[in-house]
Parts: C-alpha cells; structure tokens; sequence
C-alpha cells in the first residue's frame, strides 16, 4: 500500500514538472485552433446612399478594411483624417519637436534586439550550469533592472507629489 501511494505522488510530482506549464509572458499558441487576437472586426455594414457601384482604384482602401492606426489615433482624442495629411499635425509639431531635440536613431528596434539578445546570451554563459534547471530565466536576467513600485510610490510620496492609492504590498 505503501508503494503504490509513493508511485500515485511520484507521478503527480512528475506531471507538475510538466514542459507544457508556460509562464504568462510566453504568449506562443500551443494549439492547432485559431489564434484570438490575429482576428479583427470589420466595420459594421452600412446601406449606402446610392446603389451605383464606384469605379474601382487599385491599391485604394476598401471602406470596411481595417484601420487599426486610424483607430489608435482616435481613441488618443485625435483626428483619423490626421494621418494621411502627409506630415505631423501642427498641434502635435512641439511635442513631436520634443520627443526628438536630442536626435533619432532610424533603426532603434534592431538595435534594442540587438542588445537584448547579448546581455541575455551574457547572462547565460555566466549563470550556474548555463541555466539548463530553471523553466525559465526571462525574470531572473532582468530582475536589476526590475522596478519596486512601492519603493517608488513611497519616494514619490516623499517629495511631496501627489500618488494615487495602491493596493496593499503582499
């Protein structure tokens, strides 16, 4: 009896250790089935004011197509018209003027890959045993460069700059 309770708690030990356990940052699908978000709405189906077909324009949009950057600058309180004005609206000129006084590098998102992927190859060479125990090292690379929020809440709180309420530290 004894035995087979050992065996039954092996196994559950051993199905807990499962390679199929992802953590919440791994957004990969596992299944055959369709992927949830690569779906999007299309626009409503609208009767139009005349039924006289217009004369098709290669390369134009299609009224139901999806404008997912016309939609982003809308939800932002702007204008949908805004980005095909060919520029930067004149509301957004200083803030834009801004962002970039000290320069902008073209190709940053290559870059920031670039670099992302030494520091984590650097941290795996000198890791114990390259790292081949743990699941996954995704938090352990970046914990120093992790931020204590309660840390920060309580500076900010310090100096005198109003905060928002924050649930409390487990």
């Amino acid at each position: 009896m004894r035995n087979a309770i050992l065996a039954i708690f092996g196994a559950l030990v051993l199905a807990a250790c499962s390679a199929g356990d992802r953590p919440l940052h791994d957004m990969r699908s596992s299944s055959g089935g369709p992927d949830e978000f690569s779906v999007m709405p299309v626009a409503a189906l609208e009767l139009p004011d005349t039924f006289t077909l217009p004369t098709p324009t290669p390369g134009a949009s299609n009224r139901t197509d999806a404008d997912p950057k016309g939609d982003a600058i809308e939800a932002l309180g702007g204008r949908r018209a805004s980005q095909s004005a060919g520029g930067i609206p004149t509301a957004d000129a200083a803030l834009v003027a801004r962002a970039g006084r000290n320069g902008v590098t073209a190709n940053i998102r290559e870059t920031l890959a670039t670099e992302d992927a030494q520091f984590r190859q650097t941290r795996k060479r000198f890791s114990l045993f390259g790292g081949i125990f743990s699941r996954s090292r995704y938090f352990k690379a970046y914990a120093a460069q992790a931020l204590d929020a309660y840390a920060e809440l309580q500076r900010l709180r310090n100096l005198g700059i109003a905060t928002p309420t924050a649930p409390p530290a487990q």
